[in-house]
Protein backbone atom coordinates (compact mmCIF):
# COMPACT_ATOMS: atom_id res chain seq x y z
CA UNK A 1 0.00 0.00 0.00
CA UNK A 2 2.83 2.42 0.87
CA UNK A 3 4.47 1.74 -2.47
CA UNK A 4 1.17 2.33 -4.26
CA UNK A 5 0.60 5.65 -2.51
CA UNK A 6 4.19 6.67 -3.27
CA UNK A 7 3.63 5.88 -6.93
CA UNK A 8 0.47 7.96 -6.90
CA UNK A 9 2.28 10.89 -5.33
CA UNK A 10 5.04 10.69 -7.91
CA UNK A 11 2.37 10.63 -10.60
CA UNK A 12 0.69 13.60 -8.96
CA UNK A 13 3.80 15.70 -9.28
CA UNK A 14 3.51 15.24 -13.02
CA UNK A 15 -0.29 15.11 -13.21
CA UNK A 16 -1.16 18.47 -11.69
CA UNK A 17 1.70 20.04 -13.59
CA UNK A 18 0.48 18.39 -16.77
CA UNK A 19 1.08 21.55 -18.77
CA UNK A 20 4.82 21.03 -18.39
CA UNK A 21 4.72 17.59 -19.93
CA UNK A 22 5.56 16.50 -23.43
CA UNK A 23 7.45 19.58 -24.58
CA UNK A 24 4.76 22.09 -23.76
CA UNK A 25 1.75 19.91 -24.50
CA UNK A 26 -1.04 19.73 -21.95
CA UNK A 27 -1.39 16.02 -21.17
CA UNK A 28 -4.70 14.65 -19.90
CA UNK A 29 -4.59 11.07 -18.70
CA UNK A 30 -8.14 9.67 -18.98
CA UNK A 31 -8.44 6.40 -17.07
CA UNK A 32 -11.43 4.06 -17.02
CA UNK A 33 -12.18 0.46 -16.06
CA UNK A 34 -14.20 -0.90 -19.01
CA UNK A 35 -13.57 -1.96 -22.60
CA UNK A 36 -12.94 0.53 -25.43
CA UNK A 37 -15.96 -1.05 -27.16
CA UNK A 38 -18.45 0.09 -24.50
CA UNK A 39 -20.43 3.35 -24.70
CA UNK A 40 -18.01 4.90 -22.17
CA UNK A 41 -14.96 3.60 -24.01
CA UNK A 42 -16.16 4.98 -27.34
CA UNK A 43 -17.11 8.32 -25.81
CA UNK A 44 -13.68 8.64 -24.18
CA UNK A 45 -12.01 8.13 -27.56
CA UNK A 46 -14.39 10.63 -29.16
CA UNK A 47 -13.51 13.21 -26.50
CA UNK A 48 -9.81 12.59 -27.18
CA UNK A 49 -10.38 13.25 -30.89
CA UNK A 50 -12.35 16.45 -30.31
CA UNK A 51 -10.01 17.79 -27.62
CA UNK A 52 -6.89 17.33 -29.72
CA UNK A 53 -8.51 18.76 -32.87
CA UNK A 54 -10.05 21.83 -31.21
CA UNK A 55 -6.95 22.78 -29.26
CA UNK A 56 -4.83 22.33 -32.40
CA UNK A 57 -2.52 19.91 -30.67
CA UNK A 58 -2.04 21.91 -27.46
CA UNK A 59 -3.80 19.11 -25.57
CA UNK A 60 -2.83 15.46 -25.73
CA UNK A 61 -5.39 13.02 -24.29
CA UNK A 62 -4.10 9.60 -23.29
CA UNK A 63 -6.95 7.11 -22.76
CA UNK A 64 -6.29 4.08 -20.55
CA UNK A 65 -9.18 1.56 -20.66
CA UNK A 66 -9.71 -1.81 -18.92
CA UNK A 67 -8.18 -0.76 -15.57
CA UNK A 68 -4.75 -0.46 -17.22
CA UNK A 69 -3.77 2.17 -14.65
CA UNK A 70 -6.19 1.80 -11.74
CA UNK A 71 -9.00 -0.44 -10.52
CA UNK A 72 -12.36 0.80 -9.27
CA UNK A 73 -11.31 1.62 -5.70
CA UNK A 74 -8.03 3.24 -6.75
CA UNK A 75 -9.03 5.55 -9.56
CA UNK A 76 -10.72 8.29 -7.50
CA UNK A 77 -7.74 8.52 -5.16
CA UNK A 78 -5.46 8.75 -8.19
CA UNK A 79 -7.54 11.61 -9.56
CA UNK A 80 -7.51 13.50 -6.26
CA UNK A 81 -3.74 13.15 -6.07
CA UNK A 82 -3.32 14.27 -9.67
CA UNK A 83 -1.84 11.01 -10.95
CA UNK A 84 -4.58 11.11 -13.62
CA UNK A 85 -6.54 14.13 -14.73
CA UNK A 86 -9.85 12.69 -15.96
CA UNK A 87 -12.19 9.80 -15.14
CA UNK A 88 -15.74 8.74 -15.93
CA UNK A 89 -16.61 6.55 -12.92
CA UNK A 90 -20.02 5.06 -12.31
CA UNK A 91 -22.20 7.16 -10.03
CA UNK A 92 -22.02 4.49 -7.31
CA UNK A 93 -18.33 5.37 -6.79
CA UNK A 94 -19.12 8.68 -5.07
CA UNK A 95 -20.86 7.19 -2.02
CA UNK A 96 -17.64 5.74 -0.56
CA UNK A 97 -16.00 9.11 -1.29
CA UNK A 98 -18.46 10.71 1.10
CA UNK A 99 -20.99 12.14 -1.37
CA UNK A 100 -23.76 9.71 -0.46
CA UNK A 101 -26.43 11.56 -2.42
CA UNK A 102 -25.18 9.99 -5.66
CA UNK A 103 -26.39 6.60 -4.42
CA UNK A 104 -29.90 7.74 -5.31
CA UNK A 105 -29.06 6.54 -8.83
CA UNK A 106 -28.54 3.03 -7.42
CA UNK A 107 -32.09 2.70 -6.11
CA UNK A 108 -34.03 -0.16 -7.71
CA UNK A 109 -36.67 0.75 -10.29
CA UNK A 110 -36.40 4.49 -9.59
CA UNK A 111 -36.14 5.08 -13.36
CA UNK A 112 -38.26 3.37 -16.00
CA UNK A 113 -36.45 4.64 -19.08
CA UNK A 114 -33.62 6.82 -20.40
CA UNK A 115 -35.87 9.89 -20.60
CA UNK A 116 -36.47 9.79 -16.85
CA UNK A 117 -32.78 9.29 -16.14
CA UNK A 118 -31.75 12.20 -18.30
CA UNK A 119 -34.44 14.47 -16.89
CA UNK A 120 -32.74 14.10 -13.50
CA UNK A 121 -29.08 13.91 -14.55
CA UNK A 122 -29.13 16.80 -17.01
CA UNK A 123 -31.44 19.03 -15.00
CA UNK A 124 -31.08 21.07 -11.84
CA UNK A 125 -30.72 17.98 -9.62
CA UNK A 126 -27.82 16.58 -11.60
CA UNK A 127 -26.03 19.93 -11.65
CA UNK A 128 -26.47 20.30 -7.89
CA UNK A 129 -25.00 16.85 -7.28
CA UNK A 130 -21.93 17.52 -9.41
CA UNK A 131 -21.33 20.67 -7.37
CA UNK A 132 -20.98 18.57 -4.21
CA UNK A 133 -17.78 17.03 -5.61
CA UNK A 134 -15.80 20.28 -5.51
CA UNK A 135 -15.05 19.98 -1.79
CA UNK A 136 -13.28 16.70 -2.65
CA UNK A 137 -10.95 18.41 -5.13
CA UNK A 138 -13.03 17.15 -8.06
CA UNK A 139 -14.77 19.09 -10.83
CA UNK A 140 -17.83 17.42 -12.33
CA UNK A 141 -18.20 18.16 -16.04
CA UNK A 142 -20.99 15.96 -17.43
CA UNK A 143 -23.01 12.77 -17.17
CA UNK A 144 -22.80 9.84 -19.57
CA UNK A 145 -25.49 7.20 -19.95
CA UNK A 146 -24.87 3.49 -20.07
CA UNK A 147 -27.84 1.20 -19.52
CA UNK A 148 -30.22 -0.74 -17.33
CA UNK A 149 -28.91 -3.63 -15.25
CA UNK A 150 -30.01 -7.26 -15.35
CA UNK A 151 -29.27 -10.32 -13.25
CA UNK A 152 -27.07 -13.06 -14.66
CA UNK A 153 -26.22 -16.43 -13.13
CA UNK A 154 -25.69 -20.08 -13.95
CA UNK A 155 -29.19 -20.96 -12.79
CA UNK A 156 -32.44 -19.50 -14.11
CA UNK A 157 -33.79 -16.46 -12.27
CA UNK A 158 -37.54 -16.04 -12.56
CA UNK A 159 -38.52 -14.77 -9.11
CA UNK A 160 -36.83 -12.85 -6.29
CA UNK A 161 -36.69 -16.13 -4.33
CA UNK A 162 -34.36 -17.58 -6.97
CA UNK A 163 -31.67 -15.12 -5.83
CA UNK A 164 -31.73 -16.29 -2.22
CA UNK A 165 -28.27 -17.30 -1.01
CA UNK A 166 -26.59 -16.37 -4.31
CA UNK A 167 -23.33 -14.38 -4.19
CA UNK A 168 -23.92 -11.42 -6.51
CA UNK A 169 -21.12 -9.05 -7.49
CA UNK A 170 -21.93 -5.39 -6.92
CA UNK A 171 -20.14 -2.06 -6.86
CA UNK A 172 -19.30 -0.46 -3.52
CA UNK A 173 -22.65 1.11 -2.61
CA UNK A 174 -24.72 0.79 0.56
CA UNK A 175 -27.86 1.04 -1.55
CA UNK A 176 -26.75 -1.86 -3.76
CA UNK A 177 -25.89 -3.91 -0.67
CA UNK A 178 -29.39 -3.34 0.71
CA UNK A 179 -30.88 -4.10 -2.70
CA UNK A 180 -29.23 -7.54 -2.76
CA UNK A 181 -30.33 -8.28 0.80
CA UNK A 182 -33.92 -7.36 -0.09
CA UNK A 183 -34.08 -10.45 -2.35
CA UNK A 184 -31.99 -12.68 -0.08
CA UNK A 185 -28.81 -12.46 -2.17
CA UNK A 186 -25.32 -12.03 -0.70
CA UNK A 187 -23.67 -8.81 -1.96
CA UNK A 188 -20.04 -9.17 -3.01
CA UNK A 189 -18.19 -5.89 -3.62
CA UNK A 190 -15.58 -6.44 -6.32
CA UNK A 191 -13.60 -4.49 -8.90
CA UNK A 192 -15.00 -4.80 -12.41
CA UNK A 193 -11.67 -6.08 -13.73
CA UNK A 194 -11.98 -9.12 -11.43
CA UNK A 195 -15.53 -10.12 -12.36
CA UNK A 196 -14.84 -12.54 -15.23
CA UNK A 197 -12.40 -14.67 -13.25
CA UNK A 198 -14.61 -14.58 -10.16
CA UNK A 199 -17.55 -15.90 -12.18
CA UNK A 200 -15.40 -18.48 -13.93
CA UNK A 201 -14.03 -19.87 -10.67
CA UNK A 202 -17.26 -19.64 -8.68
CA UNK A 203 -16.05 -16.97 -6.25
CA UNK A 204 -19.33 -15.23 -7.11
CA UNK A 205 -22.48 -16.77 -8.56
CA UNK A 206 -23.77 -13.90 -10.64
CA UNK A 207 -23.80 -10.24 -11.56
CA UNK A 208 -26.03 -7.25 -12.05
CA UNK A 209 -24.72 -5.67 -15.24
CA UNK A 210 -26.04 -3.91 -18.30
CA UNK A 211 -25.66 -5.71 -21.61
CA UNK A 212 -22.72 -3.68 -22.93
CA UNK A 213 -20.41 -4.45 -20.00
CA UNK A 214 -21.61 -8.05 -19.73
CA UNK A 215 -20.79 -8.57 -23.40
CA UNK A 216 -17.51 -6.68 -23.82
CA UNK A 217 -16.03 -8.20 -20.64
CA UNK A 218 -17.02 -11.65 -21.97
CA UNK A 219 -18.70 -12.35 -18.61
CA UNK A 220 -21.68 -13.73 -20.53
CA UNK A 221 -19.45 -16.64 -21.61
CA UNK A 222 -19.36 -17.88 -18.00
CA UNK A 223 -23.02 -17.19 -17.20
CA UNK A 224 -25.66 -19.55 -18.53
CA UNK A 225 -28.66 -17.33 -17.80
CA UNK A 226 -29.52 -13.65 -18.13
CA UNK A 227 -32.85 -12.29 -16.87
CA UNK A 228 -33.86 -8.86 -18.13
CA UNK A 229 -35.03 -7.47 -14.82
CA UNK A 230 -33.94 -3.92 -15.77
CA UNK A 231 -33.95 -3.24 -12.04
CA UNK A 232 -31.40 -0.44 -11.90
CA UNK A 233 -29.56 2.08 -14.02
CA UNK A 234 -25.81 2.49 -14.49
CA UNK A 235 -24.54 5.91 -15.52
CA UNK A 236 -21.26 7.80 -15.27
CA UNK A 237 -20.00 11.26 -14.33
CA UNK A 238 -17.12 12.76 -16.28
CA UNK A 239 -14.83 14.34 -13.70
CA UNK A 240 -11.44 16.05 -13.58
CA UNK A 241 -8.88 17.01 -10.96
CA UNK A 242 -10.12 20.48 -9.98
CA UNK A 243 -6.66 21.99 -9.42
CA UNK A 244 -5.54 20.81 -12.85
CA UNK A 245 -8.71 22.05 -14.56
CA UNK A 246 -8.67 25.46 -12.88
CA UNK A 247 -5.02 25.86 -13.84
CA UNK A 248 -5.62 25.48 -17.58
CA UNK A 249 -5.36 28.52 -19.84
CA UNK A 250 -8.84 30.02 -20.21
CA UNK A 251 -8.99 29.51 -23.99
CA UNK A 252 -7.98 25.86 -23.69
CA UNK A 253 -10.54 25.23 -20.96
CA UNK A 254 -13.24 26.77 -23.15
CA UNK A 255 -12.26 24.51 -26.05
CA UNK A 256 -12.30 21.46 -23.77
CA UNK A 257 -15.68 22.44 -22.34
CA UNK A 258 -17.05 22.38 -25.88
CA UNK A 259 -15.45 18.99 -26.53
CA UNK A 260 -17.04 17.61 -23.36
CA UNK A 261 -20.49 18.88 -24.40
CA UNK A 262 -20.24 17.22 -27.81
CA UNK A 263 -18.66 14.01 -26.49
CA UNK A 264 -21.46 13.78 -23.91
CA UNK A 265 -24.12 14.14 -26.60
CA UNK A 266 -22.36 11.39 -28.54
CA UNK A 267 -22.17 9.17 -25.44
CA UNK A 268 -25.83 9.60 -24.59
CA UNK A 269 -26.94 9.11 -28.20
CA UNK A 270 -25.18 5.75 -28.53
CA UNK A 271 -25.81 4.24 -25.08
CA UNK A 272 -29.13 2.51 -25.77
CA UNK A 273 -28.06 1.43 -29.28
CA UNK A 274 -24.84 -0.10 -27.95
CA UNK A 275 -26.66 -1.96 -25.18
CA UNK A 276 -29.27 -3.25 -27.64
CA UNK A 277 -26.48 -4.38 -29.96
CA UNK A 278 -24.66 -6.13 -27.12
CA UNK A 279 -27.83 -7.91 -26.00
CA UNK A 280 -28.43 -9.13 -29.54
CA UNK A 281 -24.85 -10.45 -29.68
CA UNK A 282 -25.29 -12.28 -26.35
CA UNK A 283 -28.45 -13.93 -27.66
CA UNK A 284 -26.75 -14.86 -30.93
CA UNK A 285 -23.81 -16.45 -29.12
CA UNK A 286 -25.95 -19.30 -27.83
CA UNK A 287 -23.86 -19.36 -24.64
CA UNK A 288 -26.39 -17.53 -22.48
CA UNK A 289 -30.14 -18.03 -22.32
CA UNK A 290 -31.84 -14.64 -22.22
CA UNK A 291 -35.20 -14.45 -20.43
CA UNK A 292 -37.65 -11.55 -20.48
CA UNK A 293 -39.84 -11.53 -17.35
CA UNK A 294 -43.59 -11.21 -17.70
CA UNK A 295 -45.25 -8.07 -16.35
CA UNK A 296 -46.25 -10.02 -13.24
CA UNK A 297 -42.72 -11.35 -12.69
CA UNK A 298 -41.21 -7.89 -13.06
CA UNK A 299 -43.79 -6.52 -10.60
CA UNK A 300 -42.68 -9.16 -8.09
CA UNK A 301 -39.06 -8.02 -8.32
CA UNK A 302 -40.13 -4.40 -7.92
CA UNK A 303 -42.28 -5.21 -4.90
CA UNK A 304 -39.43 -7.12 -3.22
CA UNK A 305 -36.92 -4.31 -3.79
CA UNK A 306 -39.11 -1.28 -3.13
CA UNK A 307 -38.46 -1.23 0.66
CA UNK A 308 -34.85 -0.28 -0.19
CA UNK A 309 -36.10 3.23 -0.98
CA UNK A 310 -37.43 3.72 2.55
CA UNK A 311 -34.44 2.09 4.26
CA UNK A 312 -31.94 4.25 2.37
CA UNK A 313 -33.89 7.54 2.47
CA UNK A 314 -31.96 8.97 5.43
CA UNK A 315 -28.60 8.06 3.86
CA UNK A 316 -29.45 9.65 0.50
CA UNK A 317 -31.56 12.52 1.83
CA UNK A 318 -35.38 12.47 1.97
CA UNK A 319 -35.68 15.84 0.21
CA UNK A 320 -33.50 14.68 -2.71
CA UNK A 321 -35.55 11.51 -2.99
CA UNK A 322 -38.82 13.46 -3.08
CA UNK A 323 -37.40 15.83 -5.70
CA UNK A 324 -36.51 12.89 -7.95
CA UNK A 325 -39.91 11.29 -7.44
CA UNK A 326 -41.52 14.57 -8.46
CA UNK A 327 -39.28 14.87 -11.53
CA UNK A 328 -39.95 11.34 -12.78
CA UNK A 329 -43.46 10.70 -11.51
CA UNK A 330 -42.26 7.69 -9.48
CA UNK A 331 -44.79 6.52 -6.91
CA UNK A 332 -43.14 4.71 -3.98
CA UNK A 333 -46.50 3.29 -2.96
CA UNK A 334 -47.08 1.58 -6.28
Amino acid sequence: MKLKIAALLIGASFGVAGMAQAAGEIVIKFSHVVSPDTPKGKAAEYFKKLAEERTHGKVKVQVYPNSQLYKDKEELEALQLGAVQMLAPSLAKFGPLGVKEFEVFDLPYVFDNYDEVNKVMHGAIGKQLLGKLESKGIKGLAYWDNGFKNFSSNKPIRTPADLKGMKIRIQSSKVLEEEMRSVGALPQVMAFSEVYQALQTGVVDGTELEASNLYTSKAYEVQKNLTLTQHGFLGYAVIVNKKFWDGLPADVRTQLDGAIVDASKYANDIAKKENDRALAAIKASGKTQVYTPTAGERAAFKKAMLPVHTKMADRIGPDLLKAIYKETGFNPNN
